[in-house]
C-alpha cells in the first residue's frame, strides 16, 4: 500500500511481553490445545469427548476472557482435570481450552472437536514437548503460537518410509 501526501503514517510502539509458557504432558498422554469462544465450550468440549470416545480419560479446561476470567474445568480423570486447570492458568490467555486425554489419541477426537460450535482453531493436538507462545499487553494475554516437538532434522529417506508405514499397521491405523 502507498501512502499519498496526506496520509499520515502512525506507527504505535506497545510494551509487550513475549514469555514461553512449558505445557507438562504426563506419560501416555496426549494434549489438545485451542482457541474457543464462549463459557458453554466446557459442556460442549466434554460432550464431544464423550461422545467420540464412551469412557474416555481426560481433563480439560477453558479460559474465560471477560467476567470473572476464571478457569473453568470439567472432565472424567481428576489428575488431568485439575493439571488442565492450573496448565491453563499458566498459560493465561483468555478464551483459550486445554485437554488432557489418556489411553486415546487426538485423532480419536478431532474431528469432533472441530465441529464444536464455539472452536475457532486447534493449535496443537501432541505427545510431543509442547510450549505455548504468549504476548502480554496492559490489556491481556494472547497465544502468538505453539512449538510442538523439536526442529527437523532432514527428509525420510526409504528405509525411514518403510518404519513410519510399519509403525501406522502396529498400532492399528492400516491395514
Amino acid at each position: 500500500m502507498f501512502l499519498s501526501n496526506y496520509e499520515p503514517l502512525i506507527i504505535l510502539v506497545c510494551k509487550l511481553k513475549v514469555e514461553i509458557v512449558d505445557v507438562k504432558i504426563p506419560e501416555g498422554c496426549n494434549v489438545i490445545f485451542g482457541i474457543t469462544h464462549f463459557i458453554k465450550s466446557v459442556e460442549d468440549i466434554y460432550e464431544a469427548i464423550m461422545n467420540s470416545v464412551p469412557g474416555a480419560k481426560f481433563g480439560l479446561a477453558f479460559a474465560e476472557a471477560s467476567g470473572p476470567c476464571l478457569i473453568r474445568h470439567e472432565g472424567t480423570d481428576e489428575e488431568l482435570r485439575k493439571l488442565a486447570a492450573e496448565t491453563l492458568l499458566k498459560i493465561g490467555c483468555g478464551h483459550t481450552f486445554l485437554v488432557f486425554i489418556k489411553d486415546m489419541y487426538p485423532i480419536n477426537v478431532l474431528n469432533r472437536l472441530k465441529e464444536v460450535p464455539e472452536v475457532c482453531t486447534i493449535l496443537a493436538a501432541t505427545a510431543n514437548p509442547l510450549q505455548v507462545v504468549v504476548v502480554e499487553s496492559e490489556q491481556g494475554r494472547g497465544v502468538l503460537g505453539v512449538i510442538d516437538g523439536y526442529k527437523s532434522k532432514g527428509i525420510e529417506g526409504e528405509e525411514d518410509i518403510k518404519k513410519r508405514k510399519e509403525f501406522l499397521r502396529k498400532i492399528g491405523y492400516k491395514l
